[in-house]
């Protein structure tokens, strides 16, 4: 199943998620899912707020940056329960876009590593650390999870010129080649 994005102007994108157990209805199926509406919306990562659900899990396939950078050929992971333990390294700046901010694209600085627990979508227990784009995609989808948008890391300044942007997103106003909707 295809679910559409839920956009800025949703208060469930400002949400806190909750833990879920392996016991979770349907986890498999919604994996699957999220899965593909990130792939049909041309996106490398999805969180579960984004498709109208406030729980910890977000999924990543990296894989079509790969081009870019090889290192990045078959990161494709599910992320259950994610706990950032911790970031460090110099932080670097990226422009980044969000499938929930549709046509906005904006330079973060964010820390060069991050080491996050989670598990699987078998539920097996991972402690990784990761660094460059992966540690970049991780960090932004996390954010998702807390209920942080990655507008709020830019310039307060930054924020303001995008004002009117965020505005016609949050009336439904924005042009995008996947289905969106606001949840109120």
């Amino acid at each position: 199943m295809i679910y559409p994005i839920v956009v800025y102007g949703s208060p469930m994108l400002r949400r806190v998620s909750t833990e879920i157990d392996k016991n979770y209805s349907d986890l498999e199926k919604l994996i699957e899912d999220m899965f593909e509406t990130m792939q049909v919306s041309d996106g490398v990562g999805l969180a579960a707020p984004q498709i109208g659900k406030s729980i910890r899990i977000f999924v990543i396939d990296a894989t079509p940056m790969a081009d870019d950078d090889p290192s990045l050929e078959g990161f494709k992971k599910a992320f259950i329960n994610p706990r950032i333990v911790d970031e460090n390294g110099e932080p670097w700046a990226y422009v980044e876009g969000c499938l929930s901010l549709p046509n906005i694209r904006e330079e973060v600085k964010r820390p060069e590593n991050v080491r996050i627990q989670y598990y699987d979508a078998d539920f097996n227990f991972h402690d990784e650390t990761f660094d460059g784009i992966k540690s970049r995609i991780i960090q932004h989808e996390y954010d998702h999870l807390e209920g942080v948008l990655f507008i709020d890391k830019i310039a307060p300044l930054k924020r303001k010129l995008l004002k009117g942007k965020l505005n016609d997103i949050a009336k439904g106003k924005a042009q995008t080649s996947y289905r969106t909707k606001i949840i109120k």
